[in-house]
């Protein structure tokens, strides 16, 4: 296909991504036809999935709102994606307009994005580096100058951790941010799960396969594992609309929703 003048030259417009994907879900336009091509086979065997996405995002801007309710003013986004409406400091700078963020992803399209995006922002920066290099996540310039650790932080790992595999260690990896969290900080994560849905979980993480980031979908106690050391915040580990909605009646069979959704507070 023919390179969109936006694409970096070193991304492969060939391969579909995960976050493009997801960014076509979101009703995004920096996609390329083979995301698409990737998310029509998806939805054409599971047509709930944009509405699942959609729940994701829903979900983040809840917690997001809830933590600066809590007082916090500075938020870290890792796997943070493909710039859409609703973006963290959107949300978090509507509450606070001081609020501090730093968007963190290893892919370069999301990345050249961002900063495209957020140039004109002084309060928010972006990292490209990956979930698992803690010491460059949170040993970059842009992370240091735009983030005291030493105060209580929002560190969001939003739909990434089932893109980590087990052999890469997530819960340790996410010890190693716990540490270098303040008490009073906050984790807030979602991950996909088979639960609901286990007809269609094997399929599905066949597409992804496809993709630089292979899935892994985790039960409910598999994600209250990697979040071992963390105190959960009420209701804990649910289904992605039953986190705090701010429809008093959320929709029926939240199951199908196949997504679990978490708020922990670092003690």
């Amino acid at each position: 296909m023919q390179r969109p003048n936006w694409a970096p030259d070193e991304v492969d417009v060939d391969r579909p991504s995960a976050a493009r994907v997801y960014d076509f879900y979101l009703g995004g336009l920096h996609n390329f036809a083979a995301d698409r091509e990737m998310a029509a086979r998806a939805v054409s065997d599971w047509p709930e999935l944009p509405k699942i996405m959609q729940a994701n995002r829903a979900f983040l801007r809840r917690a997001v709102r809830h933590l600066v309710a809590q007082g916090i003013d500075q938020f870290l986004d890792i796997g943070s994606g493909i710039p859409t409406a609703g973006n963290v400091h959107e949300v978090a700078q509507a509450a606070t307009p001081d609020a501090r963020v730093v968007y963190v992803d290893i892919d370069p399209v999301a990345v050249a994005h961002a900063r495209a995006l957020l140039a004109d922002d002084p309060r928010t920066g972006v990292v490209q580096a990956d979930f698992g290099d803690v010491d460059a996540v949170l040993g970059d310039p842009i992370t240091r100058s735009l983030l005291d650790l030493s105060r209580p932080v929002g560190v969001l790992v939003v739909a990434l951790l089932h893109f980590v595999g087990d052999d890469r260690g997530p819960a340790e990896v996410l010890s190693r941010y716990r540490a270098a969290m303040a008490p009073g900080s906050h984790l807030v994560v979602s991950h996909a799960s088979a639960d609901g849905a286990p007809d269609r979980a094997d399929e599905h993480q066949s597409l992804y396969r496809r993709t630089a980031t292979p899935m892994t979908m985790r039960t409910r106690d598999e994600v209250a594992a990697l979040l071992d050391g963390f105190s959960l915040v009420e209701p804990g580990i649910v289904f992605l609309p039953q986190w705090r909605p701010d429809d008093p009646l959320p929709p029926a069979n939240p199951e199908r929703f196949t997504g679990y959704a978490a708020v922990a507070r670092r003690d």
